[in-house]
């Protein structure tokens, strides 16, 4: 059983529960943002939340879930606070370029189709597609419930259908 304290065996496993997902983390939130030393950033601000809030954390089982919860709202916080500067992201394909277990589209008209999708559409289709979260991991996840996931789940991969096919000269 393990205790509420502080220090001690409980500080060490989340610690070591912590080190283990940051490298999903980074790869999830360079993803989102679309930049590299901002996504270190939040998962540095992630690690730091979820330390502070790790009372809350009740079930130990859900650590991934609780702290993508965090690392997510932190990257939507972000994006705003960008929005706000009117300052560009970089492309996906440059985001994705140097990591290994990115998705190997390899094709700049799917990449142009993931960045012309709102945050909201973008979430659900990294969250689906490049972690493999069925739907219900997605809602509890980004806190919406699974119908709403269904519904942006579908536009998303509507508009990114319209999108390819207007790349093809097609639309």
């Amino acid at each position: 059983m393990r205790t509420t304290g502080v220090a001690g065996r409980e500080g060490d496993d989340f610690e070591a529960e912590l080190a283990q997902h940051v490298r999903v983390a980074y790869r999830l939130a360079r993803a989102i943002l679309l930049d590299d030393a901002e996504a270190e950033d939040a998962v540095q601000d992630a690690c730091l939340a979820a330390w502070r809030q790790r009372s809350s954390l009740r079930d130990h089982g859900a650590f991934t879930t609780w702290f993508d919860r965090i690392l997510i709202n932190g990257c939507r916080d972000r994006l705003r606070s960008r929005q706000r500067r009117q300052v560009r992201a970089i492309s996906l394909q440059a985001a994705w370029r140097e990591s290994s277990e990115a998705p190997a589209s390899g094709d700049a008209r799917l990449d142009a189709a993931l960045e012309e999708l709102d945050l909201e559409h973008r979430l659900v289709v990294l969250l689906r597609y490049w972690l493999d979260l069925p739907l219900e991991a997605i809602a509890e996840r980004l806190g919406i419930p699974t119908g709403t996931v269904k519904s942006r789940l579908h536009y998303a991969l509507v508009a990114l259908r319209t999108g390819m096919e207007a790349g093809d000269g097609r639309g």
